[in-house]
This record gives C-alpha cells, sequence and structure tokens, in this order.
C-alpha cells in the first residue's frame, strides 16, 4: 500500500509540475506574441441633453499610446489605420504617446503618409502624451501631426460647427507629466451649456476637470493596466492613471473613457488588456 501511494504521489506531483511549466511557458508566449497583436474595437454611446440634433449619430474613433517600437511595428501601425477607415467616423482623436522613444526612432518617415491616409470629415485631433514629450520629441511629435494633418490640441479650444450652425467644443490639455497643462486659460471660456469634449492623456486628471463644465474626458496613458492578473487586476499602473485606468467611468458630470492603448512600454508584453480602439456614437436626447 505504502508503494501505491508513494506512485500515485509522485504521478500527481508530476502532473501538476508539468502543468504549471506548461501554464507559464503558455502564458509567456501568449502575452509576448499573441494578445500584443490583437486588436478589439470598443463601441460606447454618449448620450446628452447638450449634443445638438444634428450631431445625433456622429461618430469619433478614439485610438492613443501606439508606442511605435521593434514591438509594435510600422505594419502593426497599418492595420489600426485600415481599421479606423473602415469605421467611417466622422471625428479621429489620438490621445498621446505615438513613438515610445522619439529621438531614437528610425521609421519617422513611415509614419507621416500612414497618419495622412486617416479620413475624417470633421477633423483630425491630437494632444500631446509623456512619451511625445520625453527623448527630446516635442518638436518632433508636433511636426509629424502637422504634416499628417492633425490638430494638436496643445491647451487649446476648437469649435467644431456643422452646416446648420450647431456645434461642439473639442480642448485638449498638454501632459500633466512633462507638458506645461494650462487648464484656466483652456477650458474656461467654454460656454457652459455646450457639449464638450477634453482629451488629456493621464486620466486621473478628471479630478481637477470637475471645476469645468466638460461632459466628455477621453484620455489614455494607462494601457488598461498592460499586464493583469485574475482576481487581482493591474499589476502596475502609471502615475495619474491609479484611480481610473481602464473603461468607463462617471465622475461627477463628467463622462471619462479610459482607452487601454495599442503598444507597449517598459516591457513587450500585454496579459488580459488586449489593445482597442473605441468608437463613440453621439446621441442627442
Amino acid at each position: 500500500m505504502k508503494g501505491i501511494s508513494r506512485r500515485h504521489f509522485l504521478k500527481g506531483f508530476l502532473g501538476i509540475l508539468l502543468t504549471s511549466i506548461g501554464g507559464t511557458v503558455g502564458g509567456y508566449s501568449y502575452a509576448k506574441y499573441i494578445e500584443p497583436r490583437r486588436l478589439a474595437i470598443s463601441k460606447q454611446t454618449v448620450e446628452h441633453e447638450q449634443i445638438p440634433a444634428s450631431f445625433h449619430e456622429v461618430t469619433i474613433v478614439q485610438f492613443s499610446d501606439t508606442h511605435l517600437s521593434d514591438f509594435f511595428t510600422i505594419e502593426q501601425f497599418k492595420n489600426v489605420i485600415d481599421t479606423i477607415n473602415s469605421l467611417k467616423p466622422h471625428m479621429i482623436v489620438f490621445t498621446g504617446d505615438l513613438i515610445d522613444e522619439p529621438n531614437r526612432y528610425s521609421h519617422i518617415n513611415e509614419i507621416i503618409p500612414l497618419l495622412k491616409k486617416l479620413n475624417a470629415p470633421l477633423g483630425k485631433f491630437a494632444i500631446y502624451g509623456n512619451h511625445d514629450h520625453g527623448g527630446y520629441g516635442t518638436n518632433i511629435y508636433r511636426n509629424i501631426l502637422e504634416l499628417s494633418n492633425f490638430h494638436l490640441l496643445r491647451n487649446e479650444t476648437k469649435k467644431i460647427t456643422l452646416m446648420d450652425g450647431s456645434y461642439i467644443y473639442i480642448a485638449g490639455i498638454d501632459d500633466l507629466m512633462l507638458g506645461r497643462p494650462n487648464w484656466n486659460g483652456t477650458l474656461q471660456n467654454m460656454e457652459e451649456n455646450a457639449f464638450s469634449i477634453l482629451l488629456v492623456h493621464e486620466p486621473d486628471a478628471v479630478n481637477r476637470t470637475q471645476q469645468f463644465s466638460i461632459n466628455l474626458q477621453l484620455s489614455g496613458h494607462s494601457h488598461g493596466g498592460q499586464i493583469k492578473l485574475p482576481f487581482i487586476g493591474a499589476l502596475y499602473t502609471p502615475p495619474y492613471a491609479e484611480q481610473y485606468y481602464e473603461g468607463l467611468y462617471q465622475v461627477g458630470k463628467t463622462t471619462l473613457y479610459v482607452n487601454r492603448g495599442l503598444g507597449t512600454t517598459r516591457v513587450p508584453y500585454r496579459f488580459l488588456s488586449v489593445p482597442e480602439i473605441t468608437l463613440f456614437t453621439l446621441k442627442s436626447k
């Protein structure tokens, strides 16, 4: 009996060991080679009484945090561009961190033709993220966007006006970590009764946004945690993405959406945080 018990114990232990090794190897391969190359399209409806009737069914695509590098390649970026155009959005917004290390990236000239391909009749807008300022990237990023027909909103507000004269506001705040955000100068002159969208890279900025009449804030920065574990959640979130790091939140009168982004930084892995593009549909009450 003792021999049988020992034999069963060894077989069981070996099975557990092999399963653990297989799970570890499989999880590593998935996190490095599979999930970072996936692409989800998240669809959100934004309904508000301040959305003009003529903006009913207007669509906005948000993409964020591409972190172009050896780990998020130009080929992957082409797929993102094609996917966005297939959605036929009225507006496109990019919420920061285009290149992981701007001063070391050798394919800058390949980015511009791709961004120029994006079509949006109501405009293409972008803001600075911390990586866009880092690595001496401030001017590099600005030049890329200007040559790609994007409107770079750096502490700036713009009216989006339709043929019937109805309008909404879109504003962009400079990056909180490495930029020079100017909240009062950017937001205080917007009409309170007009629907407003704020682009700001770091999602926890919504706590400051509450001082102004902002209806919708779109952010990135967190990568949705990038690496999450079941029942635990994100292992790490960066500064200013510690309170809000993924998905939809209602913070006071402001609706906040935190996009998981597309690329990776620090480590080239994603686990339970699939890269995403978000499609918003405005609805007038």
